[in-house]
């Protein structure tokens, strides 16, 4: 499973993109499980955030959706910040 995030906006409208591929991760089955769930949670139509919040979209193998802070399940941060953090 390929996990892409992309995050746009903020203060300094840097854009930071990162990118998991669990296929040889010894923890890939936890992965898809927060993969799956953060995925369930979205909103059909995404949310306009606040001024100088973050955007994301999230991109699960061929599957995309767009959340935004402060708006965000706990599945969602987490997700989004465990890509940021250990992806390339």
């Amino acid at each position: 499973m390929r996990i892409q995030v992309k995050r746009t906006g903020g203060f300094a409208g840097i854009p930071r993109r990162a990118e998991v591929d669990t296929a040889d991760r010894s923890d890939a089955a936890e992965w898809h499980d927060l993969a799956h769930r953060a995925l369930a949670e979205a909103e059909t139509t995404p949310s306009p955030g606040v001024p100088d919040g973050f955007h994301y979209t999230l991109t699960v193998d061929d599957t995309t959706t767009h959340c935004t802070d402060p708006h965000l399940s706990p599945s969602q941060r987490e997700l989004i910040s465990r890509v940021l953090k250990e992806g390339a």
